[in-house]
């Protein structure tokens, strides 16, 4: 394996390095050849999570009256038939 020396890395850099290392628990080697990897495309990148808050607007937005009407049209939907479990 070949050994690399980077020259003129601001300061933070380093810094920024050591936290995401002990973060992600891996050693700083660990995570810049991962990074190096990723970055020129031989390891694929897992997606990072993402929140969906599309639905939003729709959560809790029922009125009374709606939240009435929605339980009153989906009570059959309650009751089992006996011939369904025989």
């Amino acid at each position: 394996m070949a050994n690399l020396s980077i020259r003129g890395l601001d300061a933070k850099t380093p810094a920024e390095l050591k936290a995401r290392a002990a973060r992600e628990d891996a050693s700083v080697n660990t995570l810049v050849l991962r990074l190096i990897a990723q970055g020129l495309g031989h390891q694929r990148v897992k997606p990072a999570l993402r929140r969906h808050d599309d639905l939003d607007a729709l959560a809790g937005c029922w009125s009374q009256s709606e939240g009435v009407a929605f339980e009153q049209a989906t009570a059959p939907f309650d009751k089992v038939g006996p011939k369904l479990w025989k």
